[in-house]
């Protein structure tokens, strides 16, 4: 089975520059695309960034210019360079894969879309 695991979250003042990694483990064969999802207290999670395979990418409109999506083919690994941060910015993050086709148990499967566990940014003085 798949797994998505988030690093880089905290603590950063408005401004500031934070990274956020995900690393996706498993026999993995191939992921079609790689994002950040982003869910702020009371409000729905929204899509912050996506990038596929062969390296397209999609913003949110309130972070185009300020934050960066790219991946790590090799390392089935999705980056998220987030820079002059607001406090609106604060939410969890969520990193997210869509149609991962893996190995398990000598069987080639496949997953529509899987959710790391989420990490915390919070932007404040």
């Amino acid at each position: 089975q798949v797994q998505l695991v988030e690093s880089g979250g905290g603590l950063v003042q408005p401004g500031g520059s934070l990274r956020l990694s995900c690393a996706a483990s498993g026999t993995i064969v191939s992921i079609a695309a790689m994002g950040w999802y982003r869910q702020a207290p009371g409000k729905q999670r929204e899509l912050v960034a996506s990038i596929t395979s062969d390296g397209r990418t999609d913003y949110a409109d309130s972070v185009k210019d300020r934050f960066s999506i790219s991946r790590d083919n090799g390392k089935n690994t999705v980056y998220l360079q987030m820079n002059s941060l607001k406090p609106e910015d604060t939410a969890v993050y969520y990193c997210n894969a869509d149609r991962i086709m893996y190995w398990y148990s000598a069987v080639l499967r496949s997953d529509s879309r899987s959710w790391g566990q989420g990490t915390q940014v919070t932007v404040s003085s």
